[in-house]
């Protein structure tokens, strides 16, 4: 194995997808990981995270059945330690899980440093794999035979001069892994990792203040998404403060002191246990010695491919997945996934259809959710379309009224023809993106969708409807006033 198929540097979920596809084709397969397979997803950030904020749903599921059903539930406390018990056992679940995927398919994971030393040659310093797989010793050079693959992943980015202490100021890798429950915390950042934390600290009790430097959170979905998911967090008591900038911050015994100047240039102090940095995440290449493949990163740190359709950097036989592509990759870890098939099988020289982008959905897993596919109205306006869109809230079917959370469906179409783009706010609405997928990436048009039906009583059904309604067939639609931008048809009357 000293001169294999394929070398994988980085297992997180780009690097060891690669890994299980290749090894599928029967490719030899060698993964080499400094830290723990299943990488930041697993171990820092998706499931660890959206184990914790499912307990948050359920905290405020009580909240719920006491104020609005009458079911009179209390919450004596929130065990902590507990909590972090059955968090870990999730994570620990799905790390042996992958492990044992490895295993399988007889990918040689080795546990060590890997430093470039040629177009497909790679040295790795390490004390040898724990867990079973054979491991090394010292140094060892390993050789590609076919390719080899980048899969670094990516850091939290920190704000000079103010360094991460696992403590009073977080990151995202340590937030959740920080001691205790904080009474407050200022979250820096109003992309979807810094509204998750926000949303989950909330629910756990925590006065939160949200500081977003764009003129809005989440500031890549649509502006309608923005304005719909401000508007729930604020409700839930969350102070968003849109258009705001950190002047300074001091790190006391007991917390953090920030100072905040606001987008009318006011200035305001914030005093919190714990100040959470989420302002983006930076690729690694630290100690890679990417030079010496050839290769070069860009301004930003990022490994640029020189064939997007086969990921394939200037070098050839050097590809690049994950977390360390530009945009437009996502740094999202199903887009990684989808990333790592395709180079998997391009190894094996088989064809493999390039990664949609435009078709890979975005999730924000607070409290109320967001989740969309394709383009935001503003995107399609500027690319030259003629649009038209048609927004319903969810509180206009049966459904929504139930779960009482608020939210909408909107979609994105050139007038009369293809789906350009599907935005949804609301509970739940992380299980809904999937079909919108596949409506943007066939390139289906309103009548397409309208003619498949939706169940009824859910939440699906407001997709539904507004397909409906732009396919000009809608029953409960009421016509707003036009935009300057184009078309635009609100459904605001209620569906039984």
């Amino acid at each position: 194995m000293d001169s294999p198929d394929v070398i994988v540097i980085g297992g997180g979920t780009g690097g060891y997808s690669t890994a299980l596809r290749a090894a599928a084709l029967g490719l030899e397969v060698v993964l080499v990981e400094r830290d723990k397979v299943g990488g930041t997803c697993l171990h820092r950030g998706c499931i660890p995270s959206k184990a914790m904020l499912h307990a948050a749903g359920l905290v405020d599921g009580i909240a719920e059945a006491r104020e609005r059903w009458g079911v009179k539930a209390t919450l004596d406390a929130v065990d902590w330690s507990a909590l972090v018990a059955t968090r870990d056992d999730i994570v620990a679940r799905n790390h042996r899980g992958v492990q044992a995927h490895l295993a399988r398919a007889g990918v040689r994971v080795i546990a060590g440093n890997a430093r470039l030393t040629g177009p497909r040659s790679v040295r790795v310093t390490g004390p040898g794999t724990p867990g079973g797989h054979a491991g090394l010793r010292g140094e060892h050079e390993i050789t590609a035979r076919r390719g080899l693959v980048l899969a670094t992943g990516s850091r939290p980015r920190t704000l000079p001069g103010l360094e991460p202490d696992g403590r009073r100021v977080v990151t995202s890798d340590d937030a959740l892994f920080a001691p205790g429950l904080p009474a407050s915390v200022l979250v820096l950042g109003g992309g979807a990792i810094g509204v998750e934390y926000a949303s989950f600290h909330r629910s756990l009790g925590a006065e939160v203040t949200l500081v977003e430097a764009a003129d809005r959170i989440v500031p890549l979905e649509d502006a309608e998404v923005s304005r719909h998911l401000t508007r729930g967090l604020k409700k839930r008591g969350i102070d968003v403060r849109a258009g705001a900038r950190l002047l300074d911050a001091e790190v006391l015994a007991d917390g953090v002191r920030a100072r905040v100047r606001t987008a009318r240039g006011e200035t305001f102090t914030v005093e919190a246990e714990r100040l959470l940095v989420a302002v983006g995440r930076a690729p690694v290449t630290d100690g890679l010695d990417v030079a010496a493949a050839g290769l070069a990163t860009d301004a930003r740190g990022f490994v640029v491919p020189a064939d997007w359709d086969r990921l394939e950097t200037a070098v050839p036989g050097v590809h690049v997945v994950g977390d360390l592509l530009p945009p437009p990759s996502l740094g999202l870890a199903h887009a990684s996934f989808a990333e790592g098939l395709l180079v998997a099988e391009t190894l094996a020289g088989l064809p493999s259809a390039p990664v949609d982008y435009a078709a890979v959905p975005r999730v924000t897993y607070s409290s109320p959710q967001t989740a969309a596919v394709g383009l935001s109205e503003a995107e399609a306006r500027a690319r030259g379309y003629e649009v038209e869109s048609n927004s319903m809230p969810l509180t206009a079917v049966a459904k929504g009224m139930v779960h009482g959370q608020g939210g909408m469906v909107k979609v994105v179409t050139e007038a009369g023809e293809q789906v350009l783009g599907v935005h949804l706010v609301g509970p739940h609405v992380s299980e809904m993106i999937a079909e919108s997928q596949l409506v943007v990436a066939w390139d289906a048009e309103p009548s397409d969708v309208a003619r498949h039906i939706h169940p009824h009583p859910t939440l699906s059904e407001a997709v539904g409807e507004v397909f409906l309604t732009l396919a000009g067939r809608g029953l409960h639609q009421q016509e707003a006033a036009g935009r300057a931008s184009g078309r635009h048809r609100e459904t605001t009357l209620s569906r039984p």
